[in-house]
């Protein structure tokens, strides 16, 4: 066992340093319309108010969602430093987005069944009394999206490196889109109840929950989507792919040398992993040359090399040397001993 110094071969794996921002907006939001939820809940047991209780309680799904991406805040930044976690808790957050999206879709459902429901057996509608609860959704909705629009400025006023698309904090858009899930389908009750109450329109009020439904849909399918790739690393169509080929065979001194095998996985909001097999007949060629081609791109922040060199000319079978190398997001590198092996 050797007993160096072993600091130059090991790094943390702490790739994203969370949204601070984001956790505290979030939590706001959620304790906001949880009691907000149960206002409205109490209030319509003591008058009696149908309408009060069925938002108090169609709130109650928001506050769980939105909970649920305060926890997976919380929880990211807690395990942050467990070495459990290869590549760091970022996903944590990740997931909690994607468990909103669900919930999201669960509130679409409600929805959609409620205005069935309301076509199929209309009931009688108390037009003045749902304005006012429909308004007073829409103020606190307005005020939950301000605060979580702020923490989203301020994410991306942090953001550095060199990037090709706007990277959104998934798990803080999870919860905004809750808050303007709700407040759409405000604006459109809004509409709908002084519709029936001017014109009598009473069928105005299940149509534009259909209406709602379908866009919270569409929202919570686009965040599915968007959570869910990160999720299952599909990342190879990203744009980073093509720009770690172009360095590593394209430039001036690259020579012969080519890239067999790659995989590129999402690390931080901004910043990916790679792992790359690489063949070549130029036999100055190292990993830590490999890893200083790579360094042009700031979003790479983790990189698992492993070097092959092409027989000789002869058609000979010679032996092969393969090396691997690790750089850490701070640009050091650490190479493991040479291993040598016959070529099959």
């Amino acid at each position: 066992m050797h007993a160096g110094n072993q600091s130059n071969w090991m790094h943390d794996h702490i790739f994203d340093t969370g949204n601070d921002a984001a956790e505290r907006s979030t939590r706001v939001v959620m304790w906001i319309t949880a009691i907000t939820m149960v206002i409205e809940i109490a209030a319509g047991w003591w008058l009696n108010s149908m309408a009060l209780l069925a938002d108090g309680w169609h709130m109650s799904s928001h506050a769980v969602a939105i909970g649920i991406s305060a926890l997976a805040y919380a929880t990211s930044r807690r395990y942050a430093q467990d070495s459990r976690f290869a590549f760091g808790t970022w996903k944590i957050e990740i997931l909690g987005g994607f468990a909103s999206a669900i919930f999201l879709v669960g509130v679409a459902v409600m929805m959609l069944v409620g205005s069935v429901e309301r076509i199929v057996s209309p009931q009688t509608i108390h037009y003045q009394q749902a304005i006012v609860i429909a308004i007073l959704g829409l103020l606190v909705n307005v005020v939950c999206a301000l605060i979580l629009g702020k923490a989203h400025h301020h994410g991306h006023e942090h953001s550095h490196g060199h990037d090709h698309e706007h990277h959104h904090d998934l798990n803080l858009k999870s919860a905004y889109l809750h808050v303007i899930a709700d407040a759409a389908t405000s604006v459109l009750a809004i509409t709908a109840l002084f519709g029936g109450w001017i014109f009598g329109w009473s069928w105005l009020d299940p149509l534009m929950g259909i209406v709602g439904a379908v866009l919270v849909a569409v929202w919570a399918k686009g965040l599915i989507v968007d959570t869910g790739k990160v999720l299952l690393d599909r990342e190879m169509d990203h744009p980073v792919v093509d720009e770690i080929r172009e360095v590593v065979e394209t430039t001036s001194d690259a020579g012969d040398t080519l890239i067999t095998d790659l995989h590129v996985w999402r690390v931080g909001k901004q910043v990916y992993s790679c792992a790359l097999t690489v063949v070549t007949h130029d036999r100055l060629l190292t990993p830590d040359m490999v890893r200083k081609r790579l360094s042009i791109h700031e979003e790479i922040v983790h990189s698992t090399i492993e070097l092959h060199y092409y027989p000789g000319e002869s058609g000979q079978t010679p032996r092969a040397t393969r090396k691997h190398t690790v750089s850490d997001r701070v640009g050091r590198t650490n190479i493991c001993p040479t291993r040598t092996h016959s070529a099959p």
